[in-house]
């Protein structure tokens, strides 16, 4: 089996989802169990052993996992949006809508970096609504594949959703140390204990996908099966070559 660019810059995301993004989730949960261990001794008048600085490593590695998380996604997303303007030839036919895609990512990332740098409120309601849309915008062009038939086991839709909440959790982090009711740390713990249900799914969705998803030298047969559930021949594929 001959792997060629494409497939490897296909495997580029399951790759670095493995060796950046997983340890890193694993990292910031042992992290934020740490830093509310902490939280709960000191209000209880008892010595922790969890050293203090235990809560800024956990921000710095949260900011860290946010922008992770939507770059794996961007990444997840952008080279089948791009096969797709390739083979239906778009630059020539449609050169305003692939315009706009690549200003939408352009405007994206900008948000993005700008959220990090954003200190008063309204500036991050602004910037992280301006990623969220444009992740969400990106995600729904041509040739992602999104399952929309069966979005609650998509890979797509968990992937997209956990990252409107990584973005949505850097948006709020000044929030956190500032309200003393502790409403914003509620709802930052409820937020990304589902964000972590979601990275679970991730993790299942993912390795079904990289089955379902073929390589270049499988597409010309995979592309030919029968996968529609009203016809008798259901999941039926052409019958391969002999080898030489």
């Amino acid at each position: 089996m001959d792997l060629n660019a494409e497939d490897f810059i296909l495997l580029l995301h399951p790759a670095i989802a493995v060796i950046v993004v997983f340890p890193l989730i694993g990292m910031v949960v042992r992290m934020a169990w740490q830093t509310r261990q902490r939280r709960l001794e000191v209000k209880a008048q008892t010595k922790s052993k969890i050293p203090p600085v235990v809560g800024a490593e956990h921000v710095q590695l949260g900011r860290w996992l946010t922008g992770a998380v939507v770059g794996i996604y961007s990444l997840g997303i952008t080279y089948p949006i791009f096969e797709n303007i390739q083979e239906k030839e778009l630059l020539s036919k449609e050169p305003f809508k692939v315009t706009l895609i690549v200003l939408l990512y352009v405007a994206t990332i900008t948000s993005l970096v700008f959220l990090y740098k954003a200190q008063a409120k309204v500036w991050r309601g602004v910037f992280a609504t301006l990623t969220g849309i444009g992740l969400v915008v990106l995600g729904f062009q041509d040739g992602v594949y999104r399952l929309d038939n069966a979005w609650f086991v998509s890979h797509f839709y968990y992937g997209l959703v956990a990252a409107l909440l990584m973005v949505f959790s850097l948006a709020i982090v000044r929030d956190i140390y500032e309200d003393r009711a502790n409403r914003w740390r509620t709802t930052h713990v409820v937020f990304n204990c589902v964000a972590l249900l979601l990275f679970v799914g991730q993790g299942i969705t993912g390795t079904r996908d990289l089955l379902e998803i073929p390589p270049s030298w499988q597409k010309s047969t995979i592309y030919q099966c029968n996968f529609d559930k009203a016809s008798p021949g259901y999941k039926t594929c052409p019958p391969l070559a002999p080898p030489k």
